[in-house]
């Protein structure tokens, strides 16, 4: 008994070495800035460092705040628009890429590429593709007659247009890996539940709505969670597309966060915005993973 026990505390021992590296290097880089952070929010910071403790002035202050507000009203915006399309069209790209054919490789392969790329050059991609006068978009739609000269669409500078260009190219740029999770959940799918459907006649809409779906719901959940987690931290995009405008129109938090901390030299201001949009993404994971709960 006593050397079962000795045996017992050897192998925790051993464990707890091998956890101990992670363990320190978790503490440092992220529970250390985490409460870091929190201090950093209740009080006055600049680029040179400690200046006071203010309490929960700077969270008084952001509620007042309409630039604020507004970066995340567009914020939420963005996410209402790119989270539908994504996690739909990754699926739809999906059921395509797992179809039995010869090219399915380079459908997969095709559809990932663009996650490849870096934010900067995806981002001039779209910038380049859908500018005026001599962008592809708009010589594709004089081409096909769709506009004459003198009504040419000018896609950055209306609201909505811009819109339309930042979801489209983020779309484009994040399919890719998406679309390898349902991929990966479709060929987990047992081939007997098909062949059981086949031999009962059912069609192929018939096997996609009442077997495919069903049983991708648990994916369909991930990749909802984490396109809003994503799209909640939008920046890049926008900032090389549009750079928050026009008007400002476009701006997401991510940016306003960035140009008071880095621009205006607030950072204990950045900090409290930062901790309320963390508690946004919370709030949205505790909804996400009680719906999915329930439908369990």
């Amino acid at each position: 008994m006593h050397s079962l026990k000795k045996r017992q505390r050897k192998a925790t021992l051993t464990a707890l070495l091998f956890i101990l590296p992670f363990f320190i290097l978790f503490t440092i880089f992220t529970i250390y800035p985490i409460v870091q952070g929190v201090w950093v929010s209740l009080s006055k910071w600049s680029l040179m460092g400690f200046q006071k403790f203010v309490g929960i002035e700077n969270f008084e202050k952001l509620l007042g705040d309409s630039k604020f507000w507004s970066s995340l009203k567009n914020t939420t915006v963005f996410v209402i628009l790119c989270v539908p399309l994504v996690v739909i069209l990754s699926l739809v790209l999906a059921l395509f890429a797992n179809r039995p054919v010869r090219y399915k490789k380079f459908l997969r392969i095709s559809y990932y590429l663009p996650g490849v790329l870096s934010v900067s050059v995806a981002s001039f991609v779209a910038k380049y593709t859908f500018a005026p006068y001599r962008g592809l978009v708009n010589g594709i739609l004089k081409w096909m007659k769709l506009y004459d000269t003198t009504n040419e669409p000018l896609w950055f500078m209306s609201i909505n247009l811009s819109w339309v260009v930042i979801v489209l190219m983020t779309a484009w740029w994040t399919l890719g890996f998406p679309m390898l999770l349902y991929l990966a959940a479709l060929q987990d799918i047992s081939t007997d539940i098909m062949e059981a459907a086949d031999v009962d006649g059912a069609s192929s809409s018939q096997k996609l709505v009442h077997i495919t779906l069903p049983l991708l719901k648990p994916t369909i959940f991930l990749v909802t969670l984490l396109q809003i987690i994503a799209s909640f931290k939008v920046f890049g995009q926008i900032r090389l597309i549009t750079g928050g405008g026009p008007a400002s129109a476009t701006k997401p938090l991510i940016q306003y966060i960035y140009e008071q901390a880095f621009d205006k030299n607030k950072l204990g201001y950045a900090a409290a915005m930062s901790y309320i949009l963390f508690l946004i993404l919370v709030v949205c994971t505790m909804i996400q993973l009680r719906f999915q709960k329930g439908d369990d």
